[in-house]
């Protein structure tokens, strides 16, 4: 009987040397799709740090704006044990195989910020994104209510996009059909580079002999980009310009007065929210059970294929009047928007 014991004791020990028994840590992969703007750095280090408050093994990949990097990351991390998926997609369209190969692991998929489109994804993450367009184009028509106007929108194979246009179209649209507003440019900016919103906008201003009144920016990398074409022509300041993403060059336009307005997504919370829902389906939990400071998952997005459930977060409009609230908030550091 003595024998019998010691052997299984040792096989008992191989076994959980060899991982056979179920881990007790959770382990979370996440994919993002760039570190070439502040908010997704910023997006990083905040899973990065909840995660270790909260015990957390997060398997962190980033992709160059990269869909096909990302890809490969993804199936790097589907192969590393994890339990729950938290992915950023470059192209939501083509991030939706991604889905179907966690899924078939039994990994749950999380869509943060960016929704997955034709896909059967898990759990969106996310702050409204109309109301986002909402605020920035009923500030710009404030802002400028008649003459021409340029017409921005953000990468094309970002879901947002769309709907931080179709939000500030809202205010828009009525003043273009009035004759109010004459459109002279309207283009996407490929992966959201500033400099392809630089070219943009200096073809505009070249085309249109610098008669231009306002702006639509879809974030502040772009702002930042149209500005600078603006500057060239001695008219930054005197052209309107939205944005989103309160970063700190943004803040330091605004006090300057380049640039009118950005919207305030707190993305500490969007980062916080992201691991609590993980940690929710890591322990067996359903959608149902997903809260983040009594924020429910009671919005929902149609992604092509299923009304995907949302924790939506609110946004705030940031003006020369209330930019300091993003220091107070403890989002920036003063010294940041000097």
């Amino acid at each position: 009987m003595k024998k019998i014991l010691s052997v299984s004791a040792a096989a008992l020990l191989l076994l959980v040397s060899q991982g056979v028994f179920a881990q007790t840590k959770v382990i979370v992969g996440l994919s993002l799709p760039t570190q070439r703007e502040a908010r997704w750095v910023s997006d990083k280090n905040t899973m990065i740090a909840e995660a270790k408050a909260k015990g957390v093994d997060l398997r962190v990949q980033t992709a160059d704006a990269d869909s096909a990097q990302q890809a490969t990351q993804v199936e790097a991390l589907l192969s590393q044990g994890i339990q729950v998926l938290i992915l950023a997609p470059n192209d939501g369209g083509a991030a939706a195989t991604l889905v179907d190969s966690a899924h078939k692991q039994g990994i749950k998929v999380i869509s943060y910020d960016r929704l997955i489109l034709n896909s059967d994804v898990d759990l969106y993450v996310t702050f409204d994104n109309v109301k986002v367009g909402e605020l920035q184009g009923e500030w710009l028509v404030k802002a400028a209510p008649k003459g021409n106007y340029i017409i921005m929108s953000g990468d094309p194979g970002d879901n947002n996009a769309k709907l931080f246009k179709q939000g500030a179209m809202k205010f828009i649209q009525p003043l273009i059909d009035s004759g109010k507003i004459k459109v002279v440019a309207e283009q996407a900016v490929a992966n959201w580079l500033p400099s392809n919103a630089l070219n943009i906008v200096e073809n505009a201003l070249t085309a249109n002999k610098n008669n231009v009144q306002a702006i639509l920016a879809p974030n502040d990398g772009t702002a930042g980009g149209a500005i600078q074409a603006l500057s060239a022509q001695k008219l930054a300041g005197k052209v309107p310009v939205t944005g989103q993403d309160s970063e700190a060059a943004a803040a330091k336009r605004i006090k300057a007065g380049t640039q009118g307005m950005t919207i305030f997504k707190d993305t500490r919370d969007l980062g916080k929210a992201a691991i609590a829902a993980a940690i929710t389906f890591a322990s067996g939990k359903t959608v149902a059970d997903v809260v983040y400071n009594g924020t429910k998952a009671t919005g929902s997005y149609n992604n092509g294929k299923i009304d995907v459930p949302a924790v939506d977060l609110p946004a705030t409009i940031i003006t020369k009047a209330n930019v300091q609230l993003l220091v107070t908030s403890g989002y920036l550091k003063a010294e940041a928007i000097k």
